[in-house]
């Protein structure tokens, strides 16, 4: 039995069974089965479920907002832009889809896309609705079926995705909600009948998922963690860039793969950054989640915050220096203060981590040469942000960053037109855009 607790109160919520082994059977089986009949819907057939799809979303955004708050704490007004978010993505491979399905022409020889059949999803709980919605939108429209393991503390938004698809008018086995735990998915991998996995998680979940793919010899996309850099230059707009920089530390509560962890900042600027980021941190408001004053909820679970608030001790011993925050709120609920930490040692281990709470860990470099190695000395290499007016500096970045995305002058943000991943340990394959559509898709040449 699963049973969500709200991490803002720490009262149980919803509880929903697990699947017993039959069960799964009976949803494997049928995924199968939709899938014969929806592998030959034609494009427009699909893109036109992807545009009901959307307009559910629109209809139950405040219920499906509510679900995602009250079972992994993120503010009300987050979860809301979410679902926005989720359905802009239907809309997009709706509207752009068929086109990117389009036979390519070579000579003596066309390469046309195919799908390939039931895909079983791995996802987390940060983002419950878009880190699920940015596989599932592209997989419907390939002519793909879905199969959704969710985190265990938000099956109600995994449930809801299903309900989604459904009431849109969708076959019963084009995508499916498993409520089912960790030590499921292997077999599910080893099915004969799923041809693909794809993972959004840990290093660790993703080390075994790709283990069970490699044995079985299947495809598979890992987004991993990351450790992303949020470098500023003197060229840059200071103002500006702190004011994206708190946001992009604090939002979702730190709890995403792309929030902007470590602060690389150039000696010239670092003492008037450090005064303005300090200011802007210590400002957050961590409070209800449904309260429209809150900056942010609570982590997504006591678990989760003693977690954090493990990973701030080992920085601190390795010579590490909180300067402020980073504490547990008194009350119910799993609460924290926004902090900073500086003077982490890059030669210690626990500079490598991943911290996935409202802490910013802020470095000084001397040069550009200098805030280029610190933001590649991690084994991650997700995304980055980069905050510069100087041409030369922009392609140095552009060209030496080890990181599957860079934002300019923005805080680095996921849309479906562009392609989501990253290198090293961050993982591997892409989803959004053209790439995400064609991840599970057999590019067939047929030549004459």
């Amino acid at each position: 039995m699963f049973t969500s607790i709200n991490p803002a109160t720490g009262a149980p919520g919803e509880s929903y069974p697990e699947l017993t082994r039959d069960e799964i059977e009976t949803k494997v089986a049928r995924a199968a089965a939709t899938f014969r009949e929806w592998r030959v819907t034609d494009h427009a057939t699909r893109a036109a479920l992807l545009e009901k799809i959307a307009e559910q979303f629109d209809a139950q955004s405040h219920r499906l907002a509510e679900i995602a708050t009250r079972e992994m704490g993120k503010t009300l007004k987050s979860a809301l832009a979410e679902v926005e978010k989720c359905a802009a993505a239907f809309r997009h491979y709706a509207q752009e889809g068929p086109a990117m399905l389009e036979p390519r022409a070579f000579p003596n020889a066309t390469a046309t896309w195919h799908p390939m059949g039931p895909v079983l999803a791995v996802m987390p709980w940060n983002f419950p609705y878009w880190q699920v919605v940015r596989f599932m939108a592209p997989t419907i429209m390939a002519g793909n079926v879905g199969l959704l393991k969710h985190a265990s503390n938000v099956q109600g938004c995994g449930a809801a995705l299903e309900e989604m698809v459904i009431a849109a008018g969708g076959p019963a086995g084009l995508f499916q909600n498993l409520a089912i735990k960790s030590d499921k998915v292997a077999d599910l991998i080893a099915d004969d009948r799923i041809v693909a996995v794809t993972l959004t998680g840990s290093e660790g979940a993703g080390m075994k998922v790709a283990e069970a793919a490699g044995r079985a010899l299947k495809k598979v996309v890992l987004e991993l963690g990351g450790s992303d850099p949020f470098i500023v230059m003197p060229s840059a707009d200071l103002d500006e860039a702190v004011k994206q920089a708190v946001t992009a530390r604090v939002q979702n509560t730190g709890q995403s793969c792309i929030c902007a962890k470590r602060m690389i900042v150039h000696a010239d600027i670092y003492d008037a950054f450090l005064e303005k980021f300090s200011a802007g941190m210590q400002a957050v408001v961590a409070g209800d989640p449904l309260d429209a004053d809150s900056t942010m909820g609570p982590l997504s679970s006591e678990e989760q915050r003693q977690t954090v608030l493990g990973q701030l001790k080992l920085f601190e011993q390795a010579g590490g220096k909180l300067l402020f925050g980073g504490e547990a709120l008194p009350g119910k609920g799993a609460y924290m203060s926004a902090g900073i930490l500086v003077d982490v040692p890059l030669d210690d281990a626990v500079a490598h981590e991943e911290l996935f709470g409202p802490i910013a860990l802020l470095f000084k470099a001397d040069d550009l040469d200098a805030a280029i190695t610190l933001a590649n000395a991690v084994p991650f290499g997700l995304g980055s942000s980069v905050w510069t007016n100087d041409a030369d500096e922009r392609a140095r970045f552009e060209r030496d960053l080890e990181v599957g995305m860079i934002a300019v002058n923005a805080m680095l943000a996921s849309s479906p037109e562009a392609p989501f991943g990253g290198v090293k340990r961050s993982g591997h394959g892409r989803e959004l855009g053209p790439y995400g559509l064609h991840e599970f898709m057999n590019l067939k040449t047929v030549i004459g």
